[in-house]
């Protein structure tokens, strides 16, 4: 029997933190499960913000404000997308006539605010201060300063165009295409690979960069600690495994 590419278990759910394309002022941290299809949720945030779900477009982005993915099947459950605690959910509102069009909803000049106290908020349960206090405790590497231009710019030296090389894990074989900086990917290094079979992701454009050309689905982009360079022979796809 084939298995499911994932499986999500019925009490799983994630913490997001919600902002909207049309009202500035709207930020929510809100829980969902991760078995609620996209739909579902657009539903739950329709209630919330008064976008209609068919106006609605959801982008992912993780706690570096780098953005995963956008939402764009409704059938699918919000887990496929692999949020995590902490990611932001992005709302754009498609619907030029829509209620929050205008920024009419944010003028709020006559309307008393709320305040309270940091005391107050530190005494408070189920923020996003404790959760990240406590997140911050259970694993403070995650809350480590963000990654700069030159982030594994040494692990490049021995890594050039034309070598041979095998991805660990996996052990998939290819060429290298590319090395140095991605501007459509996070900061860093990064390492272009043309497989010798398609595992890849592309062709060597990423978000409508080209850094190389290769086959369809033969290219991805990697970290150097995931490139190993060396005398890699191109594996026989005909050879048989031993049994």
């Amino acid at each position: 029997m084939a298995s499911s590419r994932f499986q999500i278990q019925p009490d799983e759910s994630v913490l997001l933190r919600v902002t909207h394309s049309n009202i500035k002022s709207f930020s929510a941290e809100i829980r969902f499960s991760l078995q609620s299809s996209v739909e579902a949720v657009k539903d739950k945030l329709w209630r919330k913000c008064g976008t209609s779900v068919n106006s609605m477009q959801l982008e992912l982005y993780d706690d570096a404000n780098s953005k995963i993915s956008n939402l764009t099947d409704d059938s699918r459950p919000l887990g496929f997308y692999s949020p995590f605690d902490g990611y932001r959910l992005h709302i754009i509102d498609l619907d030029p006539s829509s209620v929050t069009a205008g920024g009419w909803l944010e003028d709020i000049s006559s309307v008393e605010k709320y305040s309270i106290s940091e005391e107050a908020y530190d005494k408070r349960d189920g923020t996003f201060r404790k959760f990240k206090e406590k997140m911050a405790a259970q694993n403070p590497s995650a809350f480590a300063p963000k990654i700069t231009d030159d982030y594994m710019e040494d692990l490049c030296a021995n890594i050039k165009v034309g070598d041979r090389c095998e991805i660990d894990p996996g052990e998939k074989r290819g060429v290298v295409k590319y090395v140095g900086r991605a501007e459509s990917l996070a900061p860093g290094f990064w390492v272009g690979v043309q497989f010798d079979e398609p595992f890849g992701k592309h062709d060597g454009m990423v978000k409508g960069v080209r850094y190389f050309d290769s086959p369809p689905l033969h290219g991805a982009m990697i970290r150097p600690d995931k490139v190993k360079v060396g005398d890699y022979p191109e594996r026989d796809p005909f050879e048989e495994e031993e049994i």
